[in-house]
């Protein structure tokens, strides 16, 4: 079945980087939009960005728009958001999503992975 597993989480101070990984499994790759969302303790699952199939069209929140970078590889089917100038507000549980193309919502959730940023 299709599968969903995030890594790259961890704890870094503000101003730092770190490159999340989502690795895909049981699915085409390239016929799904993937997606990053997040959620912060006490709030609202929020979007980050997504990135279609081919990879030529990426939307952002304006939360992170500048700062964070979405990619794909669909030769490993893997997914990568890579957050530059981290602020502790980027504190969340990130997560993974992938959504069928024609598809309104995304479909399938990965566990998701802790990102703390100090101050």
């Amino acid at each position: 079945q299709l599968q969903l597993v995030e890594s790259g989480g961890g704890l870094v101070q503000a101003g730092a980087f770190l490159r999340l990984s989502c690795a895909a499994s049981g699915l085409t790759f390239g016929d799904y939009r993937m997606g990053w969302f997040r959620q912060a303790l006490g709030k609202e699952r929020e979007f980050v960005g997504s990135i279609i199939g081919g990879g030529a069209l990426i939307s952002y929140a304006d939360s992170v728009k500048g700062r964070f970078t979405i990619s794909r590889d669909n030769a490993k089917n893997t997914v990568f958001l890579k957050m530059n100038s981290l602020k502790p507000e980027d504190t969340a549980v990130y997560y993974c999503a992938a959504r069928r193309i024609g598809r309104i919502e995304f479909e399938y959730w990965g566990p998701g992975t802790q990102v703390t940023v100090s101050s």
